[in-house]
């Protein structure tokens, strides 16, 4: 009975240990499968933002509009050789004149920037066709985002989508030739009773697949050409307009994920720049977007998987609730922005606000690090870096 005992007793404990060494190397095979490759391209983006001083790193979250038409004017050469900022920002007073006058502003602008910090910067430009073009003389234009889906009710939905590739690709050949490379393009909110006011023909229409499918394809077109778009406006508008009136999304959690889905869409596709809207979100956050922790670095990063750059719109419209712009643009960082629209007025003050709030500890370094490493990221992919200068 003692040798039975002893027996039975020397199995189980043999089995056991067997059992718990194949769960360990099952265990040990599962860790290994889901490894992440390490990202060269990602490295080396943390190492250039890691050895950037501060002045450096607060210049490069910065998109700055720019004053000149042909050529800089003075004082915005002056800033721009101070505060060297990561992108620049053209609207009609810019690009009212021909080409050459174009390229010659944009390649001035380019070299200065990147003499100062080695990096050359985003030049964005809106141009989502229709009624938002800044162009003179039907450059590179497109038609409205309405006439797509217009299109696809007489032509069919591939047609359409065609199209869209076709024509925003032929669009992005042209302004990429002008030496632009970054677009605040496209729309990717569908029609709510809601946005129909602000939005209207800038919008792919009321089905929201089909808004997902067609800034797909306006992605692709411009991605070709070697454009970098910036969907825009996330989570979405409400009100008649919000550059002069608040916006505010007054649903609960499960309506507003589903407004989302063309963002969700494009993320799964690989989008890598998104705009953040100044509206309102009561189930989430008192802040509105571009302003919250919540929908910035939780809901859009964390829950929807985003990594790529999130850019803030305007902190000058009314829909930012009255912040001065220096304030907001550090809070909105703090809050999960990368980058921030200047204009040229607020670019010393912002960067100066910057500063302080580094020294002060209301920014950490790592946070601003974490954002210029985003953008160099896309700027190594796109070729705009440089060999860095030394000092």
């Amino acid at each position: 009975m003692r040798f039975i005992f002893f027996t039975l007793v020397f199995l189980f404990l043999f089995t056991a240990c067997k059992a718990r060494n194949s769960n360990i190397e099952n265990t040990a095979e599962k860790e290994e499968e889901t490894i992440v490759p390490i990202d060269p391209i990602r490295l080396l983006a943390e190492e250039i933002a890691s050895s950037m001083d501060n002045s450096l790193l607060a210049a490069q979250v910065f998109i700055c509009g720019i004053d000149g038409q042909g050529s800089l004017a003075p004082h915005m050469a002056a800033l721009l050789e101070k505060y060297p900022a990561g992108g620049v920002m053209l609207f009609r007073y810019n690009l009212n004149t021909d080409n050459d006058s174009i390229r010659n502003l944009l390649s001035q602008t380019s070299s200065l920037i990147e003499q100062k910090s080695g990096i050359t910067p985003f030049i964005a430009v809106d141009h989502e066709g229709g009624t938002v073009n800044r162009f003179t003389g039907g450059v590179a234009s497109l038609p409205e985002a309405r006439h797509y889906w217009e299109l696809s009710q007489t032509e069919g939905k591939q047609a359409s989508l065609e199209k869209i590739e076709n024509d925003s690709f032929t669009a992005g050949q042209v302004i990429f030739d002008l030496r632009i490379n970054m677009n605040f393009a496209p729309v990717a909110e569908h029609l709510t009773d809601e946005n129909f006011t602000f939005l209207h023909s800038r919008s792919y229409g009321r089905d929201p697949l089909f808004t997902a499918e067609a800034a797909g394809a306006f992605l692709r077109g411009m991605e070709k050409a070697g454009i970098l778009c910036v969907v825009k406006h996330f989570p979405g508008s409400a009100g008649p307009d919000p550059h002069y009136s608040p916006s505010v999304l007054d649903m609960d959690k499960p309506s507003l994920d589903s407004l989302v889905y063309p963002f969700a869409y494009l993320i799964g596709k690989g989008a890598r720049a998104i705009m953040a809207a100044h509206s309102g979100v009561p189930a989430l956050d008192e802040k509105i977007a571009s302003l919250s922790q919540a929908v910035m670095e939780k809901w859009l990063r964390e829950e929807m998987g985003f990594n790529g750059i999130i850019i803030s719109d305007d902190f000058t419209m009314a829909s930012a609730g009255g912040m001065l712009p220096e304030e907001a643009a550090v809070h909105s960082v703090i809050s999960g922005a990368d980058m921030i629209l200047v204009w040229p007025k607020d670019l010393s003050r912002t960067h100066e606000f910057f500063l302080k709030s580094l020294e002060n500890g209301l920014l950490s370094r790592e946070r601003l690090i974490n954002a210029a490493q985003r953008i160099i990221y896309e700027k190594i992919r796109m070729n705009l870096i440089s060999e860095r200068k030394n000092g």
